[in-house]
């Protein structure tokens, strides 16, 4: 049975937000991810689309990095919001982050067909700067690897 994530930090981000490919609940075009606690850690579970295949049976690795990219970014979102004493569903606006670093290691190619589940643990660099370690798993098997460096989005992305 396939874990679903209840409670999304990104369900919780206001319409104007709302609009990343990967993560963004209103872009009709993108992934969806979403991504939840599950105990102290942060998960994110997605399932390649076919569109999604590097190879025949294998999903493309751009897809990996977005996955990692965006599970970070949430992460730190959610992991900044239980620090100031909220969960989502809280009704209080969660902190929004951007990606100040990427960094992917593909460790085993990663089979298509089956869902995908970001595993991440978060460290507080700064309070405006959070570093997050995420492990994609295929069928329980670890397929790639990842960091982000996740900033607290500054105020210039408000301005239009």
């Amino acid at each position: 049975m396939e874990q679903t994530i209840k409670k999304a930090v990104q369900d919780e981000y206001p319409e104007d937000f709302s609009w990343c490919y990967g993560c963004g609940r209103l872009n009709e075009n993108g992934h969806h991810f979403r991504t939840g606690w599950d105990g102290d850690n942060t998960v994110t579970i997605y399932t390649p689309r076919p569109e999604h295949t590097a190879l025949p049976g294998f999903v493309y690795g751009g897809l990996i990095a977005s996955l990692i990219d965006c599970h970070g970014t949430g992460s730190a979102s959610l992991a900044l919001h239980r620090k100031n004493g909220h969960e989502p569903g809280d009704a209080v606006e969660p902190p929004r982050f951007v990606t100040g670093s990427l960094h992917v290691d593909f460790i085993k190619p990663t089979p298509h067909g089956v869902p995908l589940k970001a595993v991440g643990t978060v460290e507080e660099v700064h309070p405006k700067k959070w570093k997050v370690h995420t492990e994609v798993f295929a069928g329980g098997k670890v397929c790639a690897k990842g960091e982000v460096v996740a900033v607290v989005m500054p105020s210039t992305f408000y301005e239009k």
